[in-house]
């Protein structure tokens, strides 16, 4: 009984000290190199808050009993494959120079709020007591 957990355990420990190696395979390496900055801006956001997600959740399945094996199971295959494109995409960023104020250039821009009509501004109004086609006196 005993073997079998700790055969597990040098298994599940060999997984985590190769993550830096193994991430890049999962990548595509041509990936990005057609994107200009203000396309990388967007997407470096959205894997940072990837990867942040995903060393939350397997923090807390590790919380939990055999919380190692099931974090391993659960979420090492998406955390190694956002590493990678992260990894790949910083290498992309900093071969095209890009800049911080790229990742702000990239947000959309804010809808423009109406302007509301000068108070001085009046609606023509209705000349009393004419019809159309009479003149007026």
């Amino acid at each position: 009984m005993l073997l079998p957990l700790l055969g597990l355990c040098a298994v599940v420990g060999g997984c985590a000290g190769i993550t830096e190696t193994i991430s890049p395979a999962f990548v595509d390496p041509a990936r990005y190199d057609l994107w200009d900055c203000k396309q990388l801006a967007p997407e470096r956001k959205t894997l940072i808050k990837r990867r942040d997600e995903l060393e939350r959740l397997m923090a807390k399945a590790e919380t939990g009993a055999g919380g190692a094996v099931v974090s391993e199971l659960a979420y090492r295959n998406d955390y190694l494959a956002v590493r990678g494109q992260q990894k790949l995409l910083e290498e992309t960023w900093r071969r095209d120079r890009c800049r911080e104020s790229d990742m702000e250039a990239a947000n959309p821009p804010a809808q423009p709020t109406p302007v509301p009509a000068p108070a001085g501004a009046a609606k023509p109004s209705k000349l009393l007591g004419s019809k159309s086609g009479d003149a007026i006196h």
